[in-house]
């Protein structure tokens, strides 16, 4: 075995070798109101073990009966997916025992999955990736394990253990793609872009809130390296419950770089779980899966086959709504921009808010600007997402309408946005209350200009010897005194007027 201590290979130096391959299982928590086989509630976040009855505690005589709602979202995913929908489908039991599996066994899907052979396109760096999807099965989720006392929060090192069953039998979807070859140097951004394309798309289907940091998403990322050349496929590993998108580059760049050290010093690749760290980017070992675990699946005799009306399916593939690709495509039209400039509102999480800014009466380049602009330097400041600070796209396309009536500057804009995300009421309400109003040609600007003039003798004799742009220190002066409420624009006229018509 190995340890997170290895010696690591220089990433490039990876790819002059060896050749990665990776693959994925994505584990989603469906948001229903009530778990799978059962009426218990969903709801994160409650007091632990409020949320459970006989049938998700597996008490004895206590019968399941399968959520509706949870198979109709399976069978969304996999349209969305362009999987092919099972005229006949059944669940099964994995028996394991673990004890956050309150029945001694999992009622999964096995041999007869709900969903079969998809596929999702991604882009990276300009060249489309095809990742195939092998199947997508509904599942119940475990309770949780709570390991206390010890440094890492894993069994290792703790004092003892305390189990949450709120979370045992909530609908969970798994969606497991085939291996993925042939992405070489770009495997650990293709596999990235692969969950983030996914978590758009379950967001935009609305069966889930994907929230990797709470869990309803999370991800095993499998990675193995053969020879350059070789057609046998090396050793995979498999790194257990990813959390973020991010991690999930991290991980395959981190296993690569370990695996290839393995290989280079004589050794062979363990396969086994792992567990990757969040603070070093590093992966652990777990447990040896050297030896195929026997599951003993067998049909649940509890549960009747599923088998989805075509009629229904047809139904439910005509009410899809618009997908992330499709959707992308036709605003990169309708806003005439460029597929690169279209990345980077996907990549900034800004698509969703520039459309909604744009719904709400600004014009795209406007609503592009403050969103990648101000708007993304303070996200990035406050260790936030985009859509997380406070205000809203109807108060940006607001505030878009003031510059453009000429009511405030882009200079007092920010200072506008600044009490806006201070909570201190919607655009024009701050510069009501702060008297932020673009000032026009009063007595006070007038005042302020003809105090710029007094005060710099010096820069009138260059302007009047015809070095004309001498006045822009002038402009800075009055703009400085009336602390950004001028119209620049305005100051420079009235400069010019005095000076020169003089």
């Amino acid at each position: 075995m190995t340890s997170t201590a290895d010696r690591l290979v220089e990433f490039d130096d990876v790819l002059t070798r060896y050749e990665p391959v990776f693959g994925l299982e994505t584990h989603v928590e469906l948001g229903t109101a009530s778990k799978m086989f059962c009426g218990c509630a969903t709801t994160f976040g409650a007091e632990p073990n409020t949320h459970t009855c006989p049938v998700c505690l597996g008490m004895p005589g206590s019968l399941p009966v399968a959520n509706a709602a949870a198979i109709e979202a399976t069978i969304k995913i996999g349209l969305a997916l362009g999987c092919r929908i099972a005229s006949w489908s059944r669940f099964a039991r994995k028996n394991y025992f673990y004890p956050d599996i309150p029945k001694g066994f999992q009622t999964s899907q096995y041999d007869e999955p709900l969903c079969v052979a998809g596929h999702l396109d991604v882009e990276v760096d300009g060249t489309t990736h095809r990742v195939e999807i092998e199947r997508v099965h509904l599942e119940e989720d475990t309770g949780k394990n709570l390991h206390v006392g010890g440094a890492t929060g894993r069994i290792h090192g703790a004092d003892h253990s305390l189990i949450d069953f709120n979370r045992a039998g909530i609908p969970l979807v798994e969606i497991v793609t085939r291996p993925v070859p042939g992405a070489g140097a770009l495997a650990p951004e293709v596999a990235r872009a692969y969950v983030t394309e996914l978590r758009e798309i379950l967001q935009t289907l609305g069966v889930s809130d994907v929230r990797m940091e709470q869990g309803s998403l999370r991800c095993d990322v499998n990675i193995s390296l053969n020879p350059v050349g070789d057609l046998e496929w090396g050793t995979r590993t498999e790194t257990k419950n990813v959390n973020s998108l991010r991690s999930v580059e991290r991980a395959v760049r981190f296993e690569m770089r370990r695996q290839a050290a393995v290989l280079d010093g004589g050794g062979r690749v363990v396969q086994e779980t792992r567990h990757f760290h969040e603070d070093t980017g590093s992966t652990s070992s777990g447990r040896s899966k050297e030896e195929a675990t026997d599951y003993r699946y067998f049909p649940e005799p509890d549960l009747v086959p599923l088998a989805p009306d075509a009629e229904w399916i047809e139904k439910l593939r005509a009410e899809l709504p618009e997908l992330p690709a499709a959707r992308r495509t036709r605003l990169q039209q309708e806003w005439g921009i460029s597929a690169t400039e279209m990345t980077w509102l996907a990549n900034a999480g800004a698509l969703g808010l520039v459309e909604q800014t744009v719904a709400a009466g600004a014009t795209p380049g406007d609503a592009r600007k403050w969103w990648l602009g101000d708007l993304a330097r303070r996200a990035n400041e406050a260790g936030t997402e985009l859509a997380e600070l406070a205000i809203t796209p109807a108060q940006v396309a607001e505030l878009v309408g003031l510059v453009n009536a000429g009511t405030i500057n882009d200079g007092l804009a920010r200072q506008v946005l600044d009490g806006v995300l201070a909570g201190q009421g919607d655009p024009a309400q701050v510069v009501e209350a702060q008297g932020l109003a673009v000032m026009g040609e009063s007595d006070e600007l007038v005042a302020a200009v003809d105090a710029a003039i007094a005060g710099a003798p010096d820069v009138i004799a260059k302007v009047k010897a015809g070095k004309v742009q001498a006045l822009g220190a002038l402009v800075g002066a009055v703009m400085k005194t009336t602390r950004g409420k001028a119209d620049a624009p305005t100051v420079k006229r009235m400069l010019e007027e005095r000076v020169l018509g003089s």
